[in-house]
């Protein structure tokens, strides 16, 4: 193996398909979104160079603004709440006696469904005529509504599937982490006489920074990204109350034909996700330096 790391062909033969992937699917098609940013383009005819102008348009675009806004307000859900609950869930499921891989399993199914599929799923839910929530709430006297179809409910009620549906992600890394500490820290802690919830936050939980970094980066990112769930629930309506700067970037660019601004967008996007994932390093790093 040695021989093989100390071969710079080798190394270069190994390396090459990877760079080439990454080239291929990744590099170039940012480049060539930086370039057409900088143009008036319908994506047909020939564009016209304009330089930086879609990039201060943007900064006058309320719809844009807006949008930013709502994804940040996903971030913050996906922070405050996603993580903290499947934290728990895997602290909970990873010291169950019995029964752990049905509840990890049982945990775990909404991630490998399709988020069309469970668009259609929470859409039937949420529905104001027969949808399932309305008809629990009728239960208990409470009146029903329409919750994709209102301004002030439809947000909340578009984040809460994306919510549910990574919580067995999140969880099933968290998991991973926990079960990678060793049982003799335990051991040792419940000598000293420390009970479970004592050994969960100052145990547990610090031994697991690395993990919550790695989720923490995962969450932010797809929080910031997030496309297909939303746009089957509510296409960024009503009134472009639930829509994020993936599903504006999406519209302008296929249903006004602004190639240009749309690529301008989507090159925010990269350069937001980008920026949060270097800072959550330095963040984390300083916290280890101090620590």
């Amino acid at each position: 193996m040695h021989k093989i790391l100390s071969n710079k062909k080798a190394i270069v033969l190994f390396l090459f398909p990877t760079v080439l992937l990454i080239s291929v699917f990744v590099v170039v098609p940012i480049c060539m979104s930086v370039y057409y940013s900088m143009l008036d383009w319908d994506g047909i005819g020939k564009g016209m160079f304009i330089g930086l102008q879609n990039y201060i348009d943007m900064l006058s675009d309320t719809r844009f603004t807006s949008s930013i806004k709502n994804s940040l307000l996903y971030a913050a859900f996906s922070l405050f709440l996603q993580l903290p609950f499947s934290l728990l869930l895997a602290i909970v499921v990873a010291n169950v006696s019995r029964g752990e891989k049905f509840y990890r399993t049982t945990f775990f199914i909404p991630v490998i469904i399709s988020g069309v599929v469970i668009g259609q799923l929470w859409q039937k839910i949420y529905n104001g005529d027969y949808g399932l929530l309305n008809a629990v709430l009728g239960m208990f006297g409470i009146e029903g509504q329409d919750w994709l179809g209102q301004e002030n409910t439809a947000l909340l009620a578009a984040f809460v599937p994306n919510l549910w549906q990574y919580i067995g992600y999140h969880m099933l890394i968290m998991y991973a982490g926990i079960k990678s500490i060793s049982p003799d820290i335990n051991e040792a802690a419940k000598i000293d006489g420390a009970n479970k919830i004592q050994t969960a936050f100052r145990i547990t939980i610090p031994l697991l920074k690395p993990i919550l970094q790695v989720c923490i980066t995962f969450s932010l990112i797809g929080a910031l990204k997030i496309f297909d769930l939303i746009y089957v629930l509510t296409g960024g309506g009503p009134f472009f109350s639930t829509e994020v700067p993936t599903i504006y970037m999406y519209k302008t660019v296929f249903d006004s034909f602004n190639y240009g601004y749309g690529s301008a967008i989507s090159i925010f996007v990269i350069l937001e996700c980008l920026i949060l994932t270097i800072v959550l390093r330095l963040f984390f790093r300083e916290k280890g330096e101090t620590s």
